[in-house]
């Protein structure tokens, strides 16, 4: 089987359904082995980044987006659907805003329009990650696991557990033809006290009852239904999106449970750290096991739960999920909970010292602090945030290090600093 880009270039226009802008896509064809690139012509009309799990920024809220030099593209899985469902191995998406456009709220014109587009095969052979063993990922009650198969297909369970969306399965082959006719129409959607959440938190500003199935007594408001299991269907969909952020097209069957962007994501990433030659091709990422075996903190004084696009030596990509049972809530502000500023600093140099540690001649070595500057406090933290440290380094020697560091919650600023270390042997 062959790779496939586009024939002639293809326009869509319309509102992010997050950000509500308005934004002008441009899809043009790629050649062989490029993948899917997306160029922020708004920013940097020339650097062009494929959309691949190294560049996911997964702290994003009920869509997946990615890194695009100093920007972000966001919500970029129904369009991802369909270049997936399609069999579109190559295009280049240049973009004018921060979000993919959200149409109807499903993959359906941007389907219509790839295919009026036309399809030309190209000469290099297609690539596939074939599945050889099971994979999941699974959080309290969700899962998703995929499964060897010859072919692709995905299987979903979706359950709110809420009387105002019933229950609902579907099980499909992946090809072509299906995808067009029983994946791509199906629309986005949420409880009608989800919408006001999202509201509340700055999310969904473009979103309305005839782009976003909104639902309340199992009937969506102001709409009708496609499908009667549509909201099941949608989600396989993102599915079939935050997959190919693999970069090739996958044999394995998808089984999910409750599962949404996140452990869409994730499982991409277990996939692909899982399979030796795949993973060569992605930063390498850090569970907080991995991260106690080179930095000596433990609970209650840990304050990093994952460190992704990890280069020893060079730079990370810290998280630190903020809960109220962190014990610093009990007594700073209490009936106001904010983390302290203190601790934003030193999780940063937490992360820092991942780095600096990570190095293969530092290890069981331990990081002291020598300095922190230019520390400045732009929003304050609180309970329910994905605190986000991107840390690099500005110096090393072999007893010492300084790095600069970002601490951000979603796209706002919250803390930045520079911090100096000096590495010496555990006595």
């Amino acid at each position: 089987m062959k790779q496939r880009t586009l024939r002639n270039h293809v326009v869509f226009e319309g509102t992010g359904l997050h950000t509500g802008r308005k934004v002008t896509v441009c899809v043009r064809p790629a050649a062989s082995n490029e993948g899917i690139l997306f160029c922020r012509v708004d920013l940097a009309p020339d650097l062009k980044v494929r959309a691949s799990i190294e560049n996911v920024r997964s702290d994003e809220m009920r869509q997946t987006a990615i890194a695009v030099g100093a920007g972000r593209v966001r919500t970029i899985e129904h369009l991802m659907a369909a270049f997936h469902g399609l069999g579109i191995d190559n295009a280049l998406v240049e973009i004018d805003g921060e979000e993919v456009p959200g149409m109807d709220g499903s993959a359906l014109e941007f389907t219509k329009k790839l295919t009026a587009a036309g399809f030309e095969e190209q000469d290099a052979d297609r690539k596939f990650l074939e599945v050889r063993e099971p994979v999941f990922v699974d959080q309290g009650d969700q899962s998703i696991v995929i499964l060897p198969a010859s072919s692709f297909s995905i299987s979903y369970m979706l359950s709110y557990r809420d009387e105002n969306l019933a229950d609902q399965y579907l099980s499909l082959p992946i090809v072509p033809e299906i995808f067009e006719r029983e994946l791509a129409p199906a629309r986005t959607f949420c409880l009608k006290k989800e919408a006001e959440l999202l509201l509340s938190q700055g999310f969904g500003k473009g979103a309305n009852p005839s782009n976003t199935l909104i639902f309340e007594k199992n009937k969506p408001l102001e709409n009708h239904l496609r499908f009667e299991n549509e909201a099941c269907r949608h989600k396989m969909a993102d599915i079939l999106g935050d997959l190919f952020l693999c970069g090739k097209f996958i044999r394995g069957h998808v089984i999910a449970s409750r599962s949404g962007h996140a452990l869409n994501v994730e499982l991409v990433r277990k996939l692909i750290m899982t399979n030796p030659t795949e993973s060569k091709s992605i930063s390498k990422t850090l569970t907080v096991e991995d991260i106690q075996k080179i930095i000596p903190h433990r609970y209650p004084f840990l304050f990093v739960d994952r460190v992704e696009n990890f280069e020893p030596g060079t730079r990370a990509t810290g998280f630190k999920q903020v809960t109220m049972n962190d014990y610093f809530f009990q007594g700073h502000f209490p009936g106001h909970p904010v983390m302290p500023g203190v601790l934003i600093v030193e999780a940063m140099a937490q992360v820092g010292g991942v780095i600096m540690l990570g190095e293969p001649e530092n290890r069981g070595k331990i990081a002291y602090f020598m300095s922190v500057d230019s520390v400045k406090w732009r929003n304050p933290v609180l309970p329910g945030d994905t605190l986000r440290m991107e840390i690099e380094v500005l110096k090393k020697r072999a007893k010492f290090g300084q790095c600069s560091g970002k601490a951000y919650v979603g796209d706002k600023l919250v803390c930045e600093a520079d911090v100096k270390f000096a590495v010496v042997d555990r006595e």
